[in-house]
């Protein structure tokens, strides 16, 4: 078994606490499943969110979820000239046994073309 990371992004269309609620869910439910990583895997999630999100703590959709025992942290994205408004991105470290090559990123929503040198 080895520590890898999985990275992640999505948009919000408004700063609304359920609308942001929905996107990080969905987004944390597609890391999971498209790598097949249980709750167990899980060593800690690390969420930015943009300037533009305030209605909610995204770490406070995943425990929602059921990540209540994995340690979680958001911080405020840096805001860059020309960059995506209303993201919010997460890093999930794991413990697997597969390679940084068999990981599956995952962008949704506006945030499609933010790393599309990654494998997906």
């Amino acid at each position: 078994m080895a520590v890898r990371a999985l990275r992640g992004a999505t948009t919000v269309d408004v700063d609304e606490r359920d609308h942001v609620t929905e996107r990080v869910q969905a987004l944390i439910a597609e890391m999971l499943l498209r790598n097949r990583v249980g709750n167990e895997d899980l060593i800690s999630i690390f969420f930015t969110a943009t300037e533009d999100v305030v209605s909610i703590f995204p770490a406070t959709a995943a425990r929602a979820v059921g990540l209540g025992d994995v340690p979680l942290i958001c911080a405020r994205e840096l805001s860059i000239v020309g960059g995506t408004p209303r993201t919010v991105r997460v890093m999930m470290h794991l413990d697997t046994d597969r390679t940084r090559a068999e990981l599956h990123h995952v962008y949704l929503e506006g945030a499609r073309g933010l790393r599309d040198d990654l494998p997906e």
